[in-house]
């Protein structure tokens, strides 16, 4: 890809859209473009942060293993998104997995490198900072969702959550669901039936339509308080 190319994508980043046409160019030369089929690793959990990705083309999934084994899908990440860049500007291991959900394009950084721009460029440290205090809070908040919201609600706002990114056909298996939602298999399969009945989804193999984008808000925000 050439650099260009590379530097108009970088432009579509937040952290990197303030930067002068003379900065993107040099960053994009720092870039190179790398190419997934569905459902490979990008990196592991636990690896030591070589490089971090903004997502061209295609959708990632990050991954997070409990004790037991048990996979927990705790984010999605589309075109123009960064992904690894917290193990990279902390030198920490990658804190989590990220594998593609389909035929995936990123552009990569490697970590030395990267640093390397930012000695000089403070500006965009404290727009990496600026980011990285957003993901704290987003985490946060879905803790907090997932120790105080019934199952209902909790899977209303997942689904919520994934539409605003994806749109209103969401390519999940309900187990992948259970998994985002921190639940069973067999719990999810009986709210998602309720929902269905209620028409405000509708669900094939593989993928989850909503319908009623609105009925779902309602229910995300719980009973009314009184």
């Amino acid at each position: 890809m050439p650099v260009t190319n590379k530097a108009e994508i970088l432009k579509r980043v937040p952290i990197f859209s303030s930067l002068p046409d003379d900065e993107l160019n040099a960053l994009a030369k720092l870039a190179v473009e790398r190419n997934f089929t569905s459902n490979e690793s990008i990196f592991w959990e636990g690896e030591t942060p070589v490089w971090f990705y903004i997502v061209i083309e295609g959708q990632v999934k990050v991954i997070k293993h409990s004790s037991s084994g048990k996979e927990f899908i705790i984010a999605f990440f589309g075109p123009g998104e960064m992904i690894g860049e917290v193990a990279v500007f902390e030198n920490k291991p990658y804190p989590a997995s990220a594998q593609s959900i389909a035929r995936t394009r990123v552009i990569g950084i490697r970590q030395e490198a990267f640093l390397a721009f930012l000695a000089s460029r403070p500006q965009v440290a404290l727009s990496i900072i600026n980011v990285l205090g957003g993901r704290l809070r987003d985490a946060q908040t879905r803790l907090l969702d997932l120790a105080g919201e019934k199952v209902e609600q909790r899977l209303a706002s997942a689904l919520l959550r994934l539409s605003s990114k994806l749109g209103p056909t969401l390519p999940f298996t309900r187990q992948e669901i259970a998994d985002m939602t921190g639940t069973t298999t067999e719990t999810t399969i009986r709210v998602m039936s309720r929902l269905k009945e209620r028409g405000i989804i509708r669900s094939t193999r593989g993928k989850v339509i909503i319908l009623d984008k609105e009925k779902l808000r309602l229910l995300s925000e719980g009973p009314p308080r009184v």
